[in-house]
């Protein structure tokens, strides 16, 4: 790594480089995070979704046959999207005590 010297006289370069070098990092985080390319979503292999969900690779094969997790098969290969994993996993979202005990109080209110 070679190392410049920054002095006044070239410190708006310097910056100009460093801007420059931080918005290329900047775009591949957001690379890296965004499962989609060119507006599309892309497929992530059963790996990935054991990872995403943490199950066991026989639990997700499961779940899919049983068709209780959101999947597509083609050919031999079992594909999932994130989004769709990520929304599964939100609408198995259980209530708090203090929720089901609102809940109750209201459903007491209105009968």
């Amino acid at each position: 790594m070679v190392v410049n010297e920054i002095s006044f006289d070239n410190l708006p370069n310097a910056v100009a480089h460093l801007i420059k070098e931080l918005d290329s990092i900047k775009n591949l985080i957001e690379q890296e995070k965004s499962p989609q390319v060119n507006n599309q979503r892309v497929p992530i292999g059963i790996e990935q979704a054991c990872k995403l969900i943490g199950k066991a690779k026989p639990t997700v094969y499961t779940l899919a046959r049983l068709r209780k997790i959101p999947s597509y098969k083609k050919g031999k290969h079992l594909y999932f999207f994130e989004d769709e994993l990520l929304e599964w996993i939100e609408k198995g979202r259980r209530k708090t005590l203090q929720e089901i005990q609102s809940d109750s109080e209201n459903f007491l209110k209105r009968n």
